[in-house]
């Protein structure tokens, strides 16, 4: 609760230690009332605050998207070595961008990005194009709304083509507990086995992406043997399983054959 008041009032903790007498006036009392209540009730504190911290950027959340985790920063990492290798303009596509969390943080890091970033939600697109204004990379990164490839033209081609798609499991208990019960479902689970969309993002990869382009997805903490399978169907190469910070496998990574 000291995290939340020393947050949505903009007060340092030291701040709060020092005037522990310091009340509210009515208004923020109220204010204050319905902020524990939210949370007492098991609310995530990113909705609460309406925003959250992600690879060097804070973006606005809200209900209407997936609240960006840590170990998501593993894709942004990957993407930016691979702009780094090529040292050059590279076009850079982000299937299911939510709050725009992997797009805008790859845009922040280099100059050399140009970013796509596609979703189905137009409330999800609302919030990462006000975060896009926000952080000055409007002109860095474009979107468009549709599942998946189907935003795009068919012609476009990319250097590099990062997703975090919906990769758990219908039915899976986790649904029901912690955050993930406050998160919007479409953005969590593909209502299928968990693979389905991981499935049609690294198939149609060969389409948009260039000759020797790189794909990288996230997946879940057991997936990696099934999506390196699904990467070796389609013929990419250069197949790699990247861990996160915990030491789980977070990301499988492929290349389209030269």
């Amino acid at each position: 609760m000291a995290y939340l008041l020393e947050k949505h009032y903009q007060l340092p903790r030291s701040a709060l230690l020092s005037r522990d007498d310091m009340s509210l006036n009515e208004l923020a009392l109220q204010e204050w009332e319905g902020i524990v209540s939210r949370r007492v009730g098991g609310e995530p504190i990113a909705y609460i605050l309406g925003k959250k911290g992600f690879h060097n950027i804070e973006l606005l959340v809200a209900p209407g998207v997936l609240i960006p985790r840590p170990e998501t920063e593993l894709l942004v990492d990957i993407a930016l070595a691979e702009i780094a290798k090529l040292n050059k303009y590279t076009k850079v596509l982000d299937l299911g961008t939510g709050s725009g969390a992997i797009a805008l943080a790859i845009a922040n890091e280099t100059p050399l990005a140009s970013v796509i970033a596609t979703d189905q939600s137009s409330e999800a697109l609302a919030i990462a194009k006000q975060n896009s204004q926000l952080l000055n990379l409007h002109n860095q990164v474009a979107f468009a709304q549709g599942s998946w490839y189907e935003a795009l033209d068919q012609q476009n081609q990319f250097d590099v083509i990062i997703s975090n798609p919906p990769y758990i499991a219908n039915q899976d208990p986790h649904l029901t507990i912690g955050d993930l019960r406050f998160e919007p479902s479409s953005a969590l689970t593909d209502h299928a086995s968990g693979l389905s969309c991981l499935e049609i993002i690294i198939s149609g990869a060969d389409m948009h992406l260039k000759s020797g382009g790189l794909i990288a997805v996230e997946h879940g903490f057991d997936q990696s043997e099934a999506v390196v399978k699904l990467m070796q169907a389609t013929d990419l190469t250069d197949i790699h399983v990247h861990l996160d910070l915990a030491g789980h496998c977070r990301a499988v990574s492929g290349r389209k054959r030269p």
